[in-house]
């Protein structure tokens, strides 16, 4: 107490000129001090780095903070409590500084405070609030800790889930951050009746500024008071509007405008973990947005949804069409597993089809691997990605397969198609997926982005074979290809392509693609309805099948015999091209037809021609020609490495590759030509010409690509079988 009392008295007895000079460089010192540790917290924030040593991570690695491990432990430690929140930590002591240096002036100095720290906690739970980036390097969101805290208990306070709320509850954060930011600087407590203060008051200022001003509250205060009593009596109206308290399905966040939102979904504070692998509990009556389209006989609104729909309005789309489409599920079997298992007495056909149970039996997997929530954040992410490199657009619907999810995006007027496509590499690098394919969507104003799944599904050959879109196809050679993007099985038509051209390199599926096609053959055709002549340099793929009865010839290993094979197959084009003549008919179908309905009918087909001259008279003398005529199979020609036959005779080969593309098709020999080495002294412009569909598997470099398919994205394949399909 003595102390006390002698401090007291010597500044009392010094002079008021004294006293003020000292009251005014106190201050002076204060703000620059102050000012000084807001730039140095602030160049520390600058130069944060997440891989910076700091309390929650060792490290040996250098520093990258300017302020050295002070400042990276001070930058991290901000960063994860408040996050974007240390805007409003440095604003208003920076104003507060130059208020100091310049009117020596701090008044109010416990409500600023206050307020300040009110001010921190808003702007991180409304950065929390904003949605995070892929840039953003923490598992928090954007506000931090603190930020996080805030905004989800503000939300289980309310006892109301949903993104409208969720976006008022932003809202509110944001009026209460604004008015308490301002208010802390100083910018909402003087009025025009209350001017600035001179320099003759610093003094008083400085020493007790609580005394100098009344205590009536400033508009700041006012504004936050008006704000709060506002958002409670919104909060009062939407409960008294619900009907019933929120079911457990919907707090765990399983209602589908969860989901479907641009909004990421952050863990609540204060509940229980979720077991993702158990079995969850669904309430017996459906969620609203799953439920069936009403029909016309009953009104749309017959059901009973647990909260009204007019409180949180959602997109038309999300309710009736959702973007995230449903997985195909597998095609429907056929009756030839049903034939199989009880076959018929009467059938007594000297050659039986191949069954399918010599094939493997599709695994039983789940129809959904992949959930609707994985699938609209992966969407809302690759939107954010796009933006990032400046690309506007919306992703209208996403289609999982599987192997691959195709995102269709339908980009902002003016956007450029080719800007998108080159994006591809940037794309798959900010999605952390193997590779990404972006082409534009036939008949659709929108682009398709593919991108891999995490778990690839293997597509089995006894599944399509068994399936009824094998069964009822009316192609005459249906080849089985696999399945598209969506699960949906592609069968093409070999007699329709009427060639066909594929390559990819070793290891990319391609001589599983030339087994399928061969087995799709096998499993429909009989050996007089279909013939096959393969030739196999390699030796290895396709003499499995030397012996079968639908082979015209062994299997043709010596390059050299290729060419004797090969020219055969043109003799007999020309030998048909004769017997069609004959019959007036154009192509293999017509002369089937013609020959089937003769032995149908027991008629024997002549025609009349003309043998010579009569020596007497000259005129001329026309014969009847019994023509003995079969059915013609159709001759499919396997070559499975086309670049080995080029390197011993190319010329000839060509040639005889040439020829057989061009007139061939009527004739019923169709070509499968097949090559890992996509160049373009193997795949000549003049087989390119006569090749107008084909198949590319994974290739090296985009030049193969345009080799083979005339356009890049073959080099952007994920191997394995998977393949790009280009129809003639």
């Amino acid at each position: 107490m003595r102390t006390i009392r002698r401090s007291q008295s010597l500044m009392d007895r010094l002079p008021d000129p004294v006293r003020e000079f000292l009251s005014r460089r106190a201050s002076e010192l204060t703000g620059l001090g102050l000012l000084a540790l807001m730039i140095a917290v602030s160049v520390a924030l600058a130069t944060w780095s997440v891989d910076d040593p700091s309390l929650n991570n060792a490290t040996s690695g250098a520093v990258r903070n300017w302020l050295g491990r002070p400042g990276a432990m001070i930058a991290d430690l901000l960063m994860q409590l408040i996050g974007l929140g240390v805007i409003a930590l440095l604003f208003p002591p920076v104003i507060w500084a130059l208020r100091l240096i310049r009117f020596h002036l701090f008044d109010r100095g416990a409500l600023k405070l206050g307020l300040w720290v009110v001010g921190i906690a808003a702007t991180a739970a409304v950065a929390s609030a904003l949605p995070a980036t892929p840039r953003w390097p923490l598992p928090t969101g954007m506000g931090g800790v603190i930020g996080d805290g805030l905004l989800f208990g503000s939300r289980n306070v309310a006892g109301i889930a949903g993104n409208a709320v969720g976006s008022l509850v932003g809202f509110i954060y944001a009026g209460i951050a604004i008015l308490a930011v301002t208010a802390a600087a100083g910018f909402g407590f003087v009025t025009d009746e209350d001017p600035l203060p001179d320099a003759d008051d610093a003094d008083e200022g400085w020493v007790d500024g609580e005394e100098r001003r009344d205590d009536e509250p400033g508009i700041a205060v006012i504004l936050i008071g008006w704000l709060a009593h506002g958002a409670m009596a919104l909060r009062a109206a939407i409960l008294r509007r619900l009907p019933h308290p929120p079911q457990p399905a919907v707090d765990s966040g399983l209602l589908p405008h969860d989901s479907a939102g641009r909004g990421r979904r952050e863990p609540q504070f204060g509940e229980a973990p979720v077991n993702r692998r158990g079995p969850p509990e669904f309430d017996p009556e459906p969620l609203p947005g799953t439920r069936p389209t009403a029909s016309a006989g009953r009104p749309a609104d017959d059901f009973d949804a647990p909260f009204d729909l007019d409180d949180e309005p959602q997109d038309l789309r999300d309710l009736n069409a959702p973007r995230v489409a449903m997985p195909r599920a597998a095609p429907k079997p056929g009756k030839r597993m049903q034939r199989e298992a009880q076959p018929s007495l009467l059938d007594r056909d000297s050659f039986e089809l191949p069954p399918l149970t010599y094939l493997a039996e599709p695994k039983k997997t789940a129809a959904n691997t992949v959930s609707a929530d994985a699938l609209e954040q992966n969407a809302t992410l690759l939107e954010g990605v796009l933006e990032d490199f400046g690309v506007r657009g919306e992703i209208t619907q996403v289609r999982p397969g599987p192997v691959v999810t195709l995102y269709e995006l339908e980009p902002a007027p003016g956007t450029k198609s080719s800007r998108v496509i080159s994006l591809a590499d940037d794309i798959a690098r900010s999605m952390s997926a193997v590779s990404a394919r972006v082409a534009v969507v036939q008949g659709k104003n929108a682009m398709g982005i593919e991108l891999p799944n995490t778990r690839r599904e293997t597509v089995f050959l006894r599944e399509l074979l068994a399936s009824q879109d094998f069964e009822a196809t009316k192609h005459k050679l249906a080849l089985c290809l696999g399945k598209t993007i969506g699960g949906e099985p592609v069968i093409a038509d070999l007699a329709r392509m009427p060639h066909l051209l594929v390559a990819g390199t070793t290891g990319s599926g391609k001589s599983v693609a030339i087994n399928t096609m061969i087995l799709s053959i096998l499993y429909r055709l009989k050996p007089e309805e279909c013939r096959l002549i393969m030739v196999d340099p390699k030796m290895l793929e396709l003499s499995v099948y030397d012996g079968i009865p639908h082979l015209l010839t062994p299997v043709v290993t010596d390059p050299k015999k290729a060419v004797v094979a090969l020219k055969w197959a043109v003799r007999e084009m020309e030998e048909r091209y004769k017997k069609m003549s004959k019959l007036s008919v154009r192509n293999i179908d017509g002369f089937n037809a013609r020959v089937g309905e003769a032995k149908a009918a027991g008629e024997v087909i002549t025609r009349t021609v003309q043998t010579g001259f009569d020596k007497h008279s000259g005129e001329a003398i026309y014969e009847e020609e019994v023509m003995d005529l079969e059915p013609l199979p159709y001759i499919v020609v396997i070559v499975d490495e086309m670049a080995d036959l080029m390197m011993v005779a190319g010329k000839e080969i060509e040639g005889t590759i040439q020829r057989l593309a061009q007139m061939a098709r009527a004739a019923g020999i169709h070509v499968v030509l097949a090559t890992q080495r996509p160049s373009v002294d193997v795949i000549t412009g003049t087989i390119k010409a006569n090749f107008p569909t084909r198949i590319s598997f994974q290739v090296t470099s985009k030049i193969d690509s345009r080799t083979i398919l005339g356009e890049m994205g073959a080099e952007q394949l994920l191997g394995q079988g998977d393949m790009l399909y280009m129809a003639g």
